[in-house]
This record gives structure tokens, sequence and C-alpha cells, in this order.
């Protein structure tokens, strides 16, 4: 983490389109937080590999070692102190670039440590994640199909507990491909509020 006590977020955006909403919405969080404490991973224009590769499983295995650009996006978070993902939901999920930057980063060694005797030491106390979904359906077909439920189940609990990150906000933005640009305006503002107003308060240290 940064060594001063400046809160710093990074924005990671995982879309190909950076006309996209899921790039708006990045764009939008990032005005709206403290200027200068923000930095945008946009895998795509940066061409991150998601693909996990033999030289990830040695390092995986041996808990070092890592491939260059695995490296750099660990001092990325390194210097964060809140993470949020932007990203749009496929097939009720995250798109293949953010599943294989998160397969590829948040590896053993740096983001827990594993053995046999101790099991899993989480490391990544240090950091907040939040979650900007931005979702196709609307919020009452996410309610009655569990589609929230899951999703949350695979980010909050698989990752973010996992890792021992803190719970930070989760805001979707439904409806995204509704003809109203006012009513995927009024949900963008939502999800815009609630991150900003989570990223800028004060987080307990107990």
């Amino acid at each position: 983490m940064s060594t001063d006590e400046t809160p710093r977020t990074l924005v990671a955006i995982a879309h190909p389109d950076p006309g996209s909403l899921t790039h708006h919405v990045a764009e939008r969080l990032s005005t709206a937080l403290r200027p200068g404490a923000v930095e945008i991973a946009d895998l795509h224009q940066e061409g991150f590999d998601p693909r996990f590769t033999p030289a990830d499983r040695r390092a995986y295995h041996e808990g070092g070692g890592h491939p260059p650009d695995v490296v750099r996006e660990q001092q990325r978070l390194d210097r964060a102190t809140d993470l949020v993902l932007v990203f749009p939901v496929y097939w009720w999920s995250v798109p293949a670039l953010l599943k294989g930057w998160i397969d590829r980063v948040f590896v053993n060694g740096w983001a827990f440590e594993y053995s046999a005797a101790a099991g899993v030491l989480p490391k990544l106390q240090r950091l907040t994640t939040h979650l900007l979904p931005v979702a196709g359906a609307d919020a009452g077909a996410y309610e009655r199909h569990g589609y929230e439920t899951a999703l949350r189940t695979q980010l909050t609990h698989g990752l973010i507990d996992y890792v021992g990150s803190r719970r930070g906000a989760t805001a979707f933005v439904h409806d995204s491909e509704q003809p109203s640009a006012g009513a995927t305006k009024a949900g963008v503002d939502r999800a815009v509020r609630t991150l900003a107003a989570a990223v800028g308060a004060p987080v307990s240290r107990s």
C-alpha cells in the first residue's frame, strides 16, 4: 500500500469498447473520487493477457517468480487502499478478461499463503474491494433467479473474503440496454454515488 495516508483507488475495467457504458461508468466514478488519487487499469486497452500459463502455474506452486505483467498488477494493488471492479455481466459472471486477471494476479504467495499445516492465510487485509457490475437484465430478474446472489458469492466470498480484503460497496447498474437514456443515467448516477461515498468514507481498522 502507499506509504502516505492518502487513500488511493485502483479502478479495474474489463470491456473492449472504450465507448461502452462500462467505460462511461468507470470514468464517472473516477471523476467523482479524490483528484490525483485514482489509477485506471483498463485491462483490454493495456493488453493484459488473461491466460494462466505454465509460468503462472510454476509461480503459483513455488510462491514466487511471477511473470512481469503479473508483478506489475500486484504493484498497482500494493499502492491502493481500494479496488473497484467495473465490468459488464456476461453469463451471470465476470468477463473472461477479468476472470483471467483475478486468476493470474491474486495468487499464492502474494494474495494469500497456503500450507498443508496451516491452511489458507489471507494477506490482503489492507485492501477494500468494491464491485460495480453493469447488467443487461432488470433488478427483478436478478432477484427472481438468484443471479445477484450468485455473483456476490463468486466475488465476495470466493475472492474478497478468501484473500482477506475488506468488503466494500456493491452497486449494480441494471437495465443497461434499455432504450431510455434517462433511466440508464439514473442507474449510473445511483451506482456512482454509492461507490464514491464508500471509497471516500473512513474505513474502520478494527
